[in-house]
């Protein structure tokens, strides 16, 4: 529960150093692997079943499917925590453990569940600054490093010969939590090539007719909000109540049909860019490949051309924009059924240009996976844009501060400080959100009514360590992780082959120097 209270709506981020230092001290000395799993499996239960709880509207079914699948990889991860505390420099060993974890269960099974990383509880927190030196990963491998010295503090640190040592972990919990204060973030863009430092951006958060998966049964519904709103904003710019933004944002699947082919989708979306008279990005979905499939889609709009460029989401949601094993989950699970077609993933990693601004596009989900934001930022997107649909995973009445629309602020903000960029959230039915390059929330919107965004960002060229150097820290710790897991197994395969029998060959044959009580 500790765990799990790092992430919104409590956003206690000291409580996940707490959690990891809790598994710790529950896993140390844990003689029996199959105890191990399953303590770890309850402790994945703990954090995952209220940290997924925005699944609800779905089918408790797939809130509980979720927690059970994802609990898995506690149980594993508690296993290798069990070996590797066998060995001397444990604290360390654990960390790495926890990064390997994540590591795999970012990535598999159906290319994994990026959601509720340690570092993804930080956001409030000092730790959340090291995302500019080594990402995500180095967050997590810090917050684990925290719990895992603050675990040896309280287990063996109080011990005579080893008060010194207990001394030196404390200070190292200090160090690890307080330290990346020092760290200096990125307050203000700049540019090169004589390229504008900041532009006005506005998003547009049109609100949607009705809650869950059958929302966008209405047929243009939820384009005519954000039409409508659309044209508030041209009239507030109008009366000089805002300032005119260069470019214009507008959600993922504000346009519920294919504005480039649907008639009356192609006219409401052509009077919103009309309406404001600058390029837009609209999220839709469009149709293709083929008659069975769709694409989740960010589009350049042009007011005097119409659409252009595209984006088209790449990380995919499982059982959510696609059905593994169609054939026969639909037939046991009716709620599959409000998915009738399969969304294909894209396959372009560059930005958009979309008017004066070059931006790199992730959509809802993807904003978690850590290749496709640096993808963009690298290929030169100046600007995060974060295009999402949270009206399925939230209640009436809900406040925006919890839930899934509140995990993923938390994680915008984080990537605003790996990347070094302003990042905009625009969403159907809120959070959005305009936030700058330090993390910190310029402007947001609450929950479930239309409202607007229109403000000045930076727009940045340079890249930070964390996006110049890559995967490369998540690989060479997750590496460790595995050497270390690997000598932990050997060490014990050795002493249970050494076990009793060598030990007493050792007392028969130490007839001169016989051992100390203390090797005894």
């Amino acid at each position: 529960m500790a765990l799990w209270a790092a992430f919104p709506p409590l956003n206690w981020w000291p409580a996940a150093v707490l959690g990891v230092a809790g598994m710790a001290i529950t896993l140390r000395g844990c003689g029996r692997l199959r105890r191990a799993a399953a303590l770890g499996y309850l402790t994945g239960v703990g954090m995952w079943l209220p940290t997924v709880s925005f699944l609800q509207p779905l089918g408790i079914d797939a809130w509980i499917a979720v927690t059970v699948i994802e609990s898995l990889w506690f149980a594993a991860m508690a296993v290798a925590l069990a070996l590797v505390g066998r060995l001397r420099w444990w604290p360390v060993a654990g960390a790495l453990v926890w990064v390997g974890q994540e590591f795999l269960r970012d990535r598999w099974p159906f290319h994994g569940f990026p959601w509720a990383r340690l570092a993804f509880g930080q956001a409030d927190g000092p730790l959340v600054r090291l995302a500019a030196l080594g990402g995500a990963p180095l967050v997590s491998f810090a917050v684990a490093l925290g719990g895992s010295l603050l675990a040896y503090v309280l287990l063996e640190g109080g011990a005579a010969p080893r008060r010194g040592a207990g001394r030196a972990a404390l200070a190292g919990v200090a160090l690890v939590v307080a330290g990346p204060l020092a760290i200096q973030l990125p307050t203000a863009g700049t540019s090169r090539g004589g390229a504008p430092s900041s532009a006005v951006i506005a998003a547009v958060q049109g609100n949607v007719p009705r809650l869950g998966l059958k929302e966008f049964a209405q047929r243009y519904a939820v384009t005519q909000d954000h039409l409508n709103e659309t044209r508030v904003l041209a009239q507030e710019v109008a009366n000089g109540q805002l300032p005119r933004p260069q470019i214009v944002v507008w959600p993922e699947n504000a346009s519920d049909l294919d504005p480039r082919t649907d008639p009356v989708a192609r006219s409401q979306v052509d009077a919103a860019s009309a309406a404001v008279g600058v390029p837009m990005l609209i999220g839709a979905v469009i149709d293709g490949p083929g008659a069975n499939h769709v694409q989740n889609a960010g589009i350049v709009w042009s007011p005097q051309s119409g659409p252009g460029d595209m984006y088209i989401k790449r990380h995919l949601v499982p059982f959510g924009e696609y059905l593994p094993f169609r054939s026969i989950l639909s037939r046991v699970i009716s709620e599959f059924s409000l998915i009738p077609k399969d969304f294909v993933p894209g396959k372009r990693r560059g930005p958009l240009q979309v008017g004066p601004v070059r931006l790199a596009d992730a959509i809802c989900f993807e904003v978690a996976d850590d290749a496709v934001v640096r993808q963009g930022v690298t290929g030169g997107g100046r600007l995060l844009v974060v295009q999402t649909n949270n009206a399925s995973y939230e209640h009436q009445g809900d406040s925006g501060n919890g839930g899934e629309t509140a995990q993923q602020l938390a994680i915008s903000r984080l990537r605003a400080i790996e990347s070094g960029r302003a990042v905009v959230v625009v969403a159907t039915s809120g959070v959005s959100a305009m936030i700058a390059p330090n993390g910190r929330v310029l402007a947001r919107t609450g929950v479930f009514h239309p409202a607007l965004l229109d403000m000045r960002l930076p727009l940045r060229d340079p890249v930070t360590l964390a996006d110049r150097i890559g995967p490369w820290p998540e690989w060479i710790l997750s590496g460790a992780a595995l050497a270390v897991v690997v000598l932990a197994l050997v060490q014990s395969r050795t002493r249970k082959r050494q076990g009793p029998l060598d030990l007493d060959s050792r007392v028969r044959g130490s007839e001169t120097e016989p051992l100390s009580s203390a090797q005894a």
